[in-house]
């Protein structure tokens, strides 16, 4: 199979789909056993001279893998954000992370809550059943460097958690590569096209110039997911990306380590510490064209303007700043499942601002769905790419 897109979609559906191939084939009298119906991706360069193979390959334009969106994360995984099928997602990644977690050397979660405020309204509407209502006291209790006028109500979220992103992503690098999956950085998919007899034929992809076969191709591309949907012959599917920036910086009155993250019901801002420092974005929803996004000074200013208008913290310099590509469907839910009109070409794109968080559990129904079959249930409908393709 030929993953393409090394973000954290791709790779952790990567590294499951290499650990379970490599489980089968240990399980199996023969490598073609019950893994073999899957297919093994070949690679070849432009001499066409064998230059190794596996069964998974992934494949990024970049030459390190989540260079894009999934370098530029808030680090945060919050199983109140979003409708509930990313609640229920959320939940089932951070169990399969603690799970995974029993066998590294350290925990890539950490305790931080997530605390919402606004008016009453606002924060009623941005409520689920992983939220609990607070008083605005025990809000300033728990941030004491928010404004008393700049809120009416609160809401609390104590199962959300910090997230190692980086180490997450060195895991399932981890994971691929030791259960024989191959990654090739720095090769931007160029052509592609059905080779073979019907009934038997496979994708032959180019990318920078090496050649890659495989019976299935899974779209991980992120902002550049319904660019690369055409080079495969597969119909877009209205896919935006959207501008989010973020910011570090330094502040007179750093918060207490155990701080939560602070979001505005509405979406102007939030914020969390970043040890001395604080990361602080603006939340912003600005449609764009598939880039290497920077960020804009001015954006930046009104960002420590705001902030420091509902805070105390006191923001006296930015250490740096970025802007990442938040990319979203229609109807703001991930896209997961095969194309309804191109055989062997499977979408995984869309998570928005649910990447990571619901990355694992994503992984796990993807890897289902493209090895097992998994028969229907109510993220697999939901998320399928049918819905947009009608």
């Amino acid at each position: 199979m030929l993953v393409i897109g090394g973000g954290i979609a791709g790779l952790s559906l990567a590294a499951e789909l290499a650990s379970r191939l490599a489980g089968a084939e240990e399980s199996a009298e023969s490598a073609e056993g019950a893994a073999g119906a899957a297919g093994a991706a070949r690679t070849s360069g432009s001499a066409g001279r064998d230059s190794g193979g596996g069964r998974v390959v992934l494949v990024e334009a970049e030459s390190t893998l989540g260079y894009h969106t999934s370098s530029r994360s808030a680090r945060q995984l919050i199983p109140s954000y979003g409708p509930q099928v990313i609640q229920d997602l959320t939940l089932r990644t951070l169990a399969l992370i603690r799970a995974a977690e029993a066998n590294l050397p350290e925990p890539i979660l950490a305790p931080r809550s997530f605390l919402l405020i606004g008016d009453e309204d606002s924060v009623r509407d941005r409520a689920s059943s992983h939220m609990h209502p607070v008083m605005p006291a025990e809000a300033l209790g728990l941030a004491p460097e928010l404004r008393p006028d700049a809120f009416s109500a609160a809401g609390l979220d104590t199962t959300s958690v910090a997230c190692n992103t980086d180490a997450l992503l060195e895991y399932h690098r981890a994971r691929l590569t030791a259960a024989g999956g191959r990654i090739l950085t720095g090769r931007r998919v160029q052509t592609a096209r059905r080779v073979g007899d019907p009934g038997s034929d496979r994708w032959e992809a180019v990318a920078g110039g090496m050649r890659v076969e495989a019976p299935v191709v899974i779209n991980a591309a992120g902002a550049w997911a319904d660019i690369l949907a055409g080079t495969f012959g597969a119909r877009p599917l209205g896919l935006t990306p959207y501008r989010r920036t973020a910011a570090v910086v330094d502040v007179e009155r750093p918060l207490d380590a155990g701080a939560p993250m602070v979001a505005d019901a509405e979406d102007r801002f939030y914020y969390r510490p970043e040890g001395r420092q604080v990361l602080i974005s603006p939340s912003e929803r600005e449609p764009s064209v598939a880039e290497d996004a920077r960020p804009r000074e001015a954006d930046v200013r009104a960002l420590v303007e705001l902030v420091n208008g509902v805070t105390t913290m006191g923001i006296t310099g930015v250490a740096r700043a970025w802007t990442g590509l938040r990319t979203e469907a229609p109807d703001g839910l991930p896209v997961v499942g095969w194309d309804v009109a191109v055989p062997g070409f499977f979408w995984l794109a869309g998570q928005g601002g649910y990447g990571f968080q619901t990355s694992s559990a994503i992984a796990e129904l993807a890897a289902g769905i493209l090895l097992d079959g998994d028969g229907e249930n109510s993220a697999r409908e939901a998320l399928s790419p049918a819905r947009l393709q009608v």
